[in-house]
Order: C-alpha cells, then structure tokens, then sequence
C-alpha cells in the first residue's frame, strides 16, 4: 500500500508538470492586487441590476490596479469590460486571483442555460482564454436555437495546475459550497421551462460532483476530466443525465485514476463502470474542448439542446469516443 501511494504522489505532479509545459497558463495574480468590495446586491435585484454594478466594479478595480502598477491586471480588467456585450456580469470580485460570473446572451428569456465550470489555473489574468470557449459554446448554441444563453461561472478559487492542491478535492469542496447556491440562483432568475446544462472541465469536473443540484438541472457533463472522487455516476449528488467524454489528444487521461490516502480521484469518467453516457469529444486535446468546429463543441451543444440523444456506451476504459446521433429539438 505505502509503495503504491508514494508511486501516486511521484506520478500525478510528473503529470501535470508535464502538461503545464505543454499547456502554458498565465501567472496567477498575487493576493495583493487591490480591488474595491464585489457590489452587494438584495436577493430581487435583477441581471440587468447587477450587470451594471459589477461593470463599475470592474472599471474601478482597472483603475487601481493601474494605480499600483499592475498594468497587465488593468489591461485584462478594461478587456472584460470591453467584451460585455449581450449580458453582463452578475458577479465580480478584482482581488487577489478574482472571480468573475458572466452571462452572454438572454437569461431571462433563454430556455436553455449553460454553466461552465473552468479547472485549474483559471482567474482573471487567464480570463479571455476561458471566456473564449464560453462564446464559441453560445454562438454554437444560437446558430440553432436562439433562446439560449452561456454562464462563464469563475465562482471559486482554482488550484494551480503544479500544486499539491489540484490533487485532492479540498478546493472542489469549497467551490461546491458555492456553486450549489448560485444554481438555485439560476433557477429563479430563469423561465419555469428552462433547463440548465453543468459543463465541467478539468479540475471543474471534481467541483461539479460534489455539488448538489435541483429539478432544473438536467445534464451534468463531465470533460477532460481526472476523475471525480466518486467511485459512480449514481453516487453524485444529482438527478441530472452525467455526460462524460474524452478527446484522444487529452493528456489527462495518462494521470492514473486512483483516489489513496485523499491524493488522486478514483474511478475514470469515461470508464464504463462509472456510468455516465458518453459523447463523442473526438480529437480534443485537453483545452481544445470548445474551440469552435470541433466535434466536442459539437456533442456539447447537442447535449446542451436536447433532448438528450441515446448515448452509445464506451467499452472498458477505452479513450476513443462514442458516436453521437442527430438530436431532435424541442
């Protein structure tokens, strides 16, 4: 047992080190980058209410950080607030690594919402590149149906990619606190038909299973991911349909799935014996999921649309994805 834990602890950050060479991220932000309050809100405030608080607050926060010399940070906030357009932020906190929670397209009158869920090393200086996969999801998404919209949900502190944090769920545990409130959020500020996507990738994966959802959230989709901490697909706390998928090129599935002594994530997603259904995520390499004219942009889109199309299950634990059939929509 030690000998196999050890050669766990050895293996993980080899791999993740070695995927942080091929997948380079921005620095994280030093706490210190000041940043005025988030904006309270009353619980009736409305999107539209909070859309332009928060993008005072980020105005305000650019001009501080330019004041403190934190140009990069200022340029990445005035950038933000640039791309606004269509929705807005319903929250925003400038400090330290940040958090942001963007709408792009209509929530109110979308009766399809999905909520990204990023993984590791995501904040506000890596923000565009995890925005940018939220507006590929959203023109996929209107291209077919336009009463849709994408919530870009960086509601957590991510773990870095090289840390002995990105190996255990302490961090998903935290996140999942906050997560959970905000899909009730989400719930009442949508139309009664509305149904909710959960796309989650990477280390997002770990946060999304150990959150509990309600009756709205019908799809729970696991990508890139380097497992969940549950041993099944039955024991997340949920209702919705668990999607799992994989592309070829993702390193991640190299990183063994084990879960000893609180390091690593048990059961692999994509491994038959979890029972989720699986997509079909072709070539994907592990940022490549939503980049626009892919086959995951694809499956992800006809998942989000539904209704859920028949899943044709991957055998073992193989990586190749399964086909999936044209969705009928409602």
């Amino acid at each position: 047992m030690n000998t196999t834990v050890s050669r766990l602890r050895r293996t993980l950050p080899a791999g993740l080190i070695a995927a942080a060479v091929v997948f380079p991220v921005s620095a994280a932000a030093s706490p210190d980058v000041p940043a005025p309050k988030p904006a309270p809100f009353t619980a009736t405030a409305t999107p539209h209410t909070r859309y332009a608080a928060n993008l005072d607050n980020i105005a305000v926060a650019a001009r501080m950080a330019q004041g403190a010399g934190r140009t990069g940070r200022a340029a990445k906030l005035r950038a933000m607030a640039a791309g606004a357009g269509g929705g807005g932020f319903l929250a925003f906190d400038g400090r330290g690594k940040g958090r942001a929670v963007e709408v792009l397209g209509d929530l109110e009158s979308a009766d399809r919402v999905t909520v990204l869920v990023p993984g590791s090393d995501t904040t506000l200086d890596s923000y565009q590149r995890f925005r940018a996969g939220a507006v590929a999801l959203e023109q996929r998404l209107q291209a077919e149906h336009p009463n849709s919209a994408v919530v870009a949900w960086l509601g957590y502190d991510t773990p870095g990619t090289v840390s002995t944090t990105v190996l255990t769920t302490s961090r998903a545990d935290e996140a999942a606190a906050q997560l959970g409130p905000f899909l009730s959020d989400m719930e009442a500020l949508s139309r009664p038909d509305t149904r909710i996507s959960l796309l989650c990738h990477s280390y997002g994966s770990v946060v999304c299973a150990r959150t509990r959802t309600g009756p709205k959230v019908t799809d729970l989709v696991l990508y890139g991911s380097p497992g969940t901490g549950a041993d099944s697909a039955a024991a997340l706390p949920t209702r919705a349909q668990v999607w799992s998928g994989r592309g070829s090129r993702d390193w991640i599935g190299r990183v063994p799935h084990v879960r000893l002594g609180g390091v690593g994530f048990g059961t692999d997603p994509v491994d038959r014996a979890f029972g989720a259904r699986s997509f079909n995520a072709g070539d994907a390499g592990h940022s490549d999921y939503l980049k626009p004219g892919t086959a995951s942009l694809d499956s992800l889109a006809r998942i989000v649309l539904g209704p859920p199309p028949t899943a044709v299950p991957l055998p073992g634990n193989a990586t190749t994805p399964a086909t999936m059939p044209e969705v009928r929509h409602a």
